[in-house]
């Protein structure tokens, strides 16, 4: 089997593969939220399948009361990320986030049922870390969507996100932050190389 290679720095599939085979007592790790879509694995028997699904789970209220939503903790995270390690500036993410989501409407909302686990990643000291990084670029974003008729989704997530982090303490120094903790995949600073 040849496995496709993408550059998320320049946003394009390459053309060279990379051959894989599985040897027995091997398995495979499909890191992709689409795993969960049946289409993509419908080869491989159910009994040798585990479903792992990882979600933001935050039960942080705001402070209206409200709890913070889910999917604005993963945008806050893929912002960071991909403005960091995927040559994609957050106002382009913001912009792009109705196409994530809409994508996962149908490809993976639907299919979360049929996973064994659910593991909550959400960190309780992540909000601080992303407003480092995130807050001081929303206030050009909101500007950027506000008289957009066609982008009232994106103005409105964004000045959410504001709100939000407006309300959160600073913090420059992440050093506290292990270097194999799941949060610094999206801050930087990881022990791993991806």
């Amino acid at each position: 089997m040849q496995i496709p290679r993408y550059n998320f720095k320049q946003g394009i599939r390459e053309v060279e593969t990379d051959a894989m085979t599985l040897k027995p007592n091997q398995i495979i790790l499909i890191d992709s939220l689409h795993g969960l879509y049946s289409d993509m694995t419908h080869g491989i028997p159910k009994k040798s399948k585990f479903k792992l699904y990882i979600e933001t789970l935050c039960q942080m209220k705001d402070k209206s009361g409200e709890f913070v939503r889910w999917t604005d903790l993963r945008l806050l995270r893929r912002m960071v990320r991909d403005n960091a390690q995927r040559s994609y500036n957050p106002l382009r993410t913001v912009g792009h986030w109705h196409y994530v989501r809409r994508s996962e409407m149908r490809h993976i909302v639907p299919f979360i049922h049929t996973v064994d686990y659910v593991l909550n990643s959400a960190l309780p000291y992540e909000l601080p870390l992303h407003k480092k990084h995130t807050c001081h670029l929303l206030p050009e974003i909101i500007k950027h969507y506000k008289g957009d008729p066609g982008r009232q989704d994106a103005y409105a997530r964004s000045k959410r996100l504001y709100e939000l982090l407006a309300t959160v303490a600073d913090v420059e120094d992440d050093s506290c932050v292990p270097p194999d903790a799941l949060i610094r995949e999206f801050i930087g600073g990881s022990c791993y190389h991806y």
